[in-house]
């Protein structure tokens, strides 16, 4: 493993990097500024304190050739017209700026140092993969970073940074739970980067808990276009020891004989690109024994599922784990009425989406703390001290209730902010995302606490 390489991938580096300074010339300020299809803002008064109204701001990439969430800006805007269509919090509306970092290290300082110029309090419910470009100027203006997609290792480390759900640590720890007790020999397919380097360590630690042996690590270029020799390297490992498979596996080594008696099992963890890898692999599978696909959320989601053919398609039966309830549990039906009251019609926001779900629940979070603040000045100093004054936020049941100390748990693992390690295990059944029947031996039952199982993660 190299130390050196930089993140350029929707995957979670893991090693802890310290966060430096940076400074952006005015000229590139001035460029955020005229870039109007890339930043953009609900109209209002400027400032976030006295009776002005309380400017937040959430950012993602949008209109990219890699990932793409614009349903998480689109949220938050309809977050802030529901708030403030009832007369905001303790009588002042919020702003909601936004801004779109193009995948690009540059465009996430761009969007830092903008919310920094424009006053904002807080930047809530985001998805950047440039922690290391972001956090630094959100550090310098003091404004907490509420919310985060979890898709980078600063958002588990940075102070100022406060995470609502567990990242790829945690998904990946519980699927290797889940999918110890059902499949035969795993097969990981992950980039070859950085952050890729890391997968391997966490999606063991969960198959280790369950007495499975380790997985066994394909590696693939995170930019390709198709993945058939990737897929059927995948596959040889996954079908070993039945009778179709080819004599020799990925890796050289013969899985365990207890582990050889059940059907393998493929796990893609590309991000977005999940969905090529799954184009070849259905070219691919016929000539192979079957197996078992499972994955994460983000990798996968319904609309991937649909596209890939639904119940016919290759992800029938698919284990896949996610931070939250599916979308059809009652506990998002307020998410789904401000959705229905201020964004009906707009394409962009999916209740079943995770960026729209993480970015409900930043606001949650945001709106708790205002709230706790009352009347008083609101800044981003105040807010974050109301943070990391001990504030415990409810959020219907959707996660447990969230408090940010100074060193969680996982401090030891290098992610001192990672405080929600829940995870949820669903299957795609008849072409449909649902909540997997609770079994015993499966490793978890219903939304399951994943600190035990990272605490022992090898990542080194």
């Amino acid at each position: 493993m190299t130390g050196s390489r930089r993140f350029r991938s929707t995957f979670l580096p893991f090693l802890p990097r310290p966060v430096g300074a940076g400074a952006l010339s005015a000229g590139a300020l001035a460029a955020c500024a005229a870039l109007t299809a890339g930043c953009g803002a609900i109209p209002g008064a400027t400032g976030g304190s006295g009776d002005g109204p309380i400017k937040v701001m959430t950012w993602a990439p949008q209109d990219t050739d890699a990932t793409n969430k614009p349903g998480m800006p689109a949220m938050a805007r309809a977050y802030g017209k529901w708030i403030n269509s009832r007369g905001g919090i303790h009588g002042r509306r919020l702003e909601i700026l936004t801004c779109n970092d193009h995948n690009d290290s540059v465009g996430a300082a761009r969007c830092a140092r903008r919310a920094a110029t424009e006053g904002a309090v807080a930047v809530v419910g985001s998805y950047s993969q440039f922690g290391d470009s972001f956090l630094a100027p959100l550090e310098s203006a003091g404004i907490p970073y509420i919310g985060g997609y979890g898709v980078t290792n600063d958002e588990f480390t940075g102070t100022m940074s406060y995470p609502v759900n567990g990242g790829q640590p945690a998904l990946l720890a519980g699927l290797g739970r889940a999918l110890a007790a059902a499949c035969g020999p795993v097969s990981l397919v992950r980039p070859d980067s950085i952050a890729g380097d890391q997968l391997p360590a966490l999606l063991d630690s969960g198959l280790k808990a369950g007495g499975h042996a380790p997985a066994g690590d394909q590696l693939a270029a995170e930019n390709a276009t198709e993945y058939g020799d990737q897929a059927d390297q995948a596959l040889r490992y996954a079908t070993q020891g039945t009778d179709k498979a080819p004599v020799e596996a990925l890796t050289g080594a013969t899985a365990p004989a207890g582990q050889q008696a059940r059907k393998g099992c493929v796990v893609p963890a590309l991000g977005d690109r999940t969905d090529t890898f799954m184009d070849s692999f259905r070219r691919t599978r016929d000539a192979f024994p079957s197996v078992r696909t499972a994955t994460v959320l983000g990798s996968v989601d319904q609309s991937v599922i649909n596209a890939t053919g639904g119940a016919s398609g290759p992800y029938e039966g698919a284990y896949i784990t996610g931070w939250y309830p599916p979308a059809s549990d009652r506990r998002w039906k307020p998410m789904k009425k401000v959705i229905d009251e201020e964004a009906f019609g707009d394409n962009r926001i999916d209740p079943a989406d995770a960026g729209v779900q993480t970015t409900w629940i930043a606001y949650t979070v945001l709106r708790a703390a205002l709230e706790r603040i009352g009347a008083g000045e609101v800044s981003a100093d105040t807010v974050r001290r109301t943070l990391d004054g001990g504030l415990k936020v409810s959020t219907g049941g959707l996660t447990p209730t969230l408090r940010w100390p100074y060193a969680s748990r996982l401090a030891a693992l290098g992610l001192p902010r990672l405080v929600n390690a829940d995870v949820s295990l669903q299957v795609v059944r008849g072409g449909e995302l649902v909540e997997a029947e609770r079994t015993r031996g499966s490793g978890i039952d219903g939304i399951t606490d994943m600190t035990s199982t990272l605490e022992n993660a090898d990542l080194g």
